[in-house]
């Protein structure tokens, strides 16, 4: 049994840029994280200036990531922790329907968090908003009692089918007007209906309104090295007149990669020899890239870090980079390659599958991802220590937000609320 050895600092040389973590310089507003997991939502809103007022976490390793980087335990007796943005986060380990949140009503500008995405179904035995794993209504509940200027959720882009768009737009309904309860024994497509009612005479308090956009975007195209397909809600309440707001535009381009593998200037970055080089073509409909950078790549990512020493092997100098036996390709589970994004990096019952993260070499041959690679390619900073043996910290990776998406997102939350923080005169 191959055992993790303990935590330490890790000399890392020749990290890109991408992946280096300067903090922000000051604060921008206050936030709640919600199902935080592995912390990388969490880490994307204090990268971008949110401090961290509680973030609640049900799962035990989760817990133990969170506290090995940035969190400590709520501790009631203690007083109010969390009093400065690079403060640890104050962490409650438990289920979120157990949590009091009204402590917290106008201290929060942001509520965020990755919902739970379990799927519903509209056939069977039409548990739907039921479901014990359905906690959307936990996300409704904690804009209830705190009220926040702001909401960002992000899920599966599976929520997005034509099978789950009833259900999907009711959840966009009740986040509009979350102080629209559904009553003891009401039939969720009933509470749609009343939802929508009340949208339409738009007579309600405007504080207890909020304005909803979502989103399916691609993290590659906000210069993570994956292609990660995923859904963003952003709300804001209504009083603060911020209904025009729009989600940031893609910074990366699938078309500026090709063009840059097509003049060479991508491969003598990486000093690629010429044999393993390539010409691609590029596809009718292809964005030419003008004005955005390129698409990251998996060889962009795991840049500095080297072949894994053996399997089960730490890197002396870098964090979770060990090898790990059995890599294998079959139908539906091919290898990822060097110089493209990475595939979605997934979370099994059982960590993340095994074909999913296997790489393709230069020169034809295959290995499993290090769990740092992985890391990598979800944005997370090279000190950030996964707990739990190598399934769970896939798991862990393969649940969270990528770093670099989510503070895309909340930058640009923060730059909408600005006029209307406590620090800047709002109320």
């Amino acid at each position: 049994m191959f055992e993790q050895i303990p935590r330490y600092s890790p000399v890392v040389t020749t990290q890109p840029a991408l992946f280096s973590e300067t903090g922000p310089a000051r604060e921008v507003g206050t936030s709640i994280e919600l199902f935080t997991g592995g912390g990388g939502l969490a880490l994307a809103m204090h990268n971008a200036g949110f401090r961290h007022l509680l973030a609640v976490e049900l799962e035990k390793r989760a817990c133990a990531t969170l506290r090995e980087n940035r969190a400590e335990d709520w501790d009631e007796s203690r007083g109010r922790r969390g009093l400065g943005l690079h403060s640890p986060w104050p962490l409650i380990e438990g289920d979120i329907r157990e949590v009091d949140l009204s402590r917290f009503q106008g201290e929060v500008d942001v509520v965020a968090g990755g919902v739970p995405c379990q799927p519903w179904s509209l056939g069977g035995a039409h548990k739907g908003y039921e479901d014990d794993r359905n906690l959307w209504p936990e996300l409704f509940r904690t804009v209830r009692e705190t009220r926040p200027r702001a909401v960002i959720a992000e899920n599966v882009k599976g929520l997005l089918r034509p099978s789950f768009k009833p259900y999907y737009e009711y959840i966009l309904n009740e986040l509009r007007a979350p102080f629209e309860r559904r009553v003891d024994g009401e039939d969720w497509r009933d509470h749609d209906k009343r939802l929508r009612k009340a949208l339409v005479k738009d007579a309600g308090d405007l504080s207890e309104r909020y304005d909803v956009k979502y989103l399916m975007v691609n993290a590659a195209d906000y210069g993570v090295p994956q292609t990660r397909w995923r859904v963003f809600v952003v709300a804001f309440r209504r009083d603060l007149g911020l209904g025009e707001w729009q989600f940031p535009k893609p910074t990366h381009s699938e078309g500026a990669l090709l063009r840059a593998q097509a003049d060479g200037s991508y491969w003598e970055a990486h000093k690629v020899p010429k044999r393993y080089r390539y010409t691609p073509e590029v596809p009718d409909g292809t964005d030419d890239g003008e004005g955005t950078a390129r698409w990251l790549t998996l060889r962009d990512a795991i840049k500095g870090l080297g072949e894994p020493l053996g399997d089960k092997v730490e890197h002396p100098k870098h964090l979770h980079h060990y090898g790990w036996p059995g890599a294998r390709q079959y139908p539906g589970h091919t290898p990822n390659l060097l110089d493209r994004p990475a595939k979605t990096v997934k979370a099994g019952v059982h960590g993340v599958p095994g074909g999913e993260t296997v790489l393709k070499r230069d020169d034809g041959s295959i290995r499993y991802m290090t769990v740092r690679e992985v890391a990598r390619v979800m944005t997370f900073p090279d000190d950030w220590f996964l707990v739990g043996p190598r399934g769970e910290q896939m798991r862990q990776l393969g649940n969270a937000v990528p770093v670099k998406l989510g503070e895309a997102i909340a930058r640009s939350v923060a730059e909408a609320l600005h006029p209307h923080m406590k620090s800047q005169g709002g109320s």
